[in-house]
This record gives C-alpha cells, sequence and structure tokens, in this order.
C-alpha cells in the first residue's frame, strides 16, 4: 500500500495493465492463507479506494493479461514483452509496451516487475523455476523495455523470497493448528471417559 500510494502522487508516474497485474498478483499471494477467506475482496477494494483507485479496473486488467500469457508460448509472449517483435493479441498492450519503451521517463517500480513476471509464469511455470531460462528471460525483457536489470532482477529476488517465506509460514501455522486440535480432541475424549472405581474386596 505505500508503494501503490507513493506512486500515485509521483508525477512520472501513470496506471498501466502490467502494474495492475502485479498489484493484483502481490495481495492475493501474500494474502494467501488469510481468514476469513470472505474479507480477502472488501480489504483489496479498501486498499483501491485508498490510493483513489478502482479495483474492477485493476482486477479486469489483471484477468485479461492472465489470459494473454495462457494463450501465448512463453517465446512468443518473452519477445512480445521485450518488443523484439509485435504481436496483434491486444492492441491497448501493445502500445503500452511501446510507450513504456519509448519513455526515458517510465517510472519502474516492483510491482510493474512483479506484473512482469507474473506473466511469465503463467505461460510456463517451469521457466520461472529454471534460474538460468528465468534470468535470460528476465533480461531480454529488462533491455527491450530499458529498464535497470540489476534493479529488476534484484526486485524479483526479494519477490520470490518473500513468496518462499509466507509457504513456510503457512506450512507452520498449518502444523500448529494441526497439533492445537489434536490436543484439544484428546482433552475432549480425557473428560468424556468415564472412569470405573476401584473395587473394594468385602
Amino acid at each position: 500500500m505505500v508503494e501503490m500510494h507513493l506512486l500515485s502522487v509521483n508525477v512520472d508516474f501513470s496506471y498501466n495493465p502490467i502494474y495492475g497485474l502485479g498489484v493484483v498478483t502481490t495481495f492475493d499471494r501474500f494474502m494467501q492463507g488469510y481468514q476469513p477467506e470472505r474479507d480477502k475482496e472488501s480489504i483489496f477494494s479498501a486498499l483501491c479506494q485508498a490510493v483513489e483507485q478502482d479495483e474492477q479496473r485493476y482486477r479486469q486488467d489483471a484477468e485479461r493479461l492472465q489470459g494473454i500469457a495462457e494463450s501465448l508460448p512463453v517465446n512468443d509472449l518473452i519477445a512480445w514483452l521485450s518488443q523484439s517483435t509485435t504481436l496483434d493479441r491486444d492492441a491497448d498492450l501493445q502500445a503500452q509496451l511501446q510507450a513504456i519503451a519509448n519513455n526515458p521517463k517510465f517510472k519502474y517500480n516492483r510491482l510493474f516487475a512483479i506484473g512482469l513476471f507474473s506473466l511469465l509464469e503463467i505461460s510456463d511455470p517451469e521457466l520461472v523455476k529454471d534460474e538460468k531460462q528465468r534470468n535470460e528471460a528476465l533480461k531480454k525483457i529488462a533491455s527491450g523495455l530499458h529498464l535497470s536489470d540489476d534493479k529488476f532482477t534484484k526486485d524479483l529476488d526479494l519477490y520470490r523470497s518473500n513468496l518462499d517465506k509466507i509457504a513456510q509460514a503457512l506450512v507452520v501455522m498449518a502444523d500448529m493448528l494441526l497439533a492445537d486440535r489434536k490436543k484439544r480432541e484428546q482433552r475432549k475424549q480425557q473428560s468424556t471417559t468415564t472412569v470405573a472405581p476401584p473395587s473394594t474386596n468385602e
């Protein structure tokens, strides 16, 4: 939320669908395991309203880009994102990519980087798991869009590291809840078990 707010007041920042996908993906990933589940949408809505944005725009753009990534071979997607080729798949996104590549004042941000990474992950989950292939793809995209390769890679390394930590925390939490449930069940069984009084010899 802090980054969204800082970007919203930056004169060089303008919304684009890839940034929108990054926001949605970050929220969904970092809110995994949140209970009650039904409150997540209202929290996302409040988050967007806090920076005077429309949550439906974010969700719709994210869904549209996810559909594009699912329909493209990853090499075609990389070539498109790096602007080494153009595709007639989505005229709006094509225009956005060209504008970013040609704008020396483009306000790069981590949420935009996460949006790009999410597109790769959706298109080919195995590619992003392979360090060599992942780094090669990121370098091509960074070069084509005139982004800082070093910052781009570091931001995504931090993002992936945080995802790993969250996944580990969820496992620990699940284990703790299971252990607590077993203890409560054991106590319940003990309290309902009737202990026969010792017999006396007459």
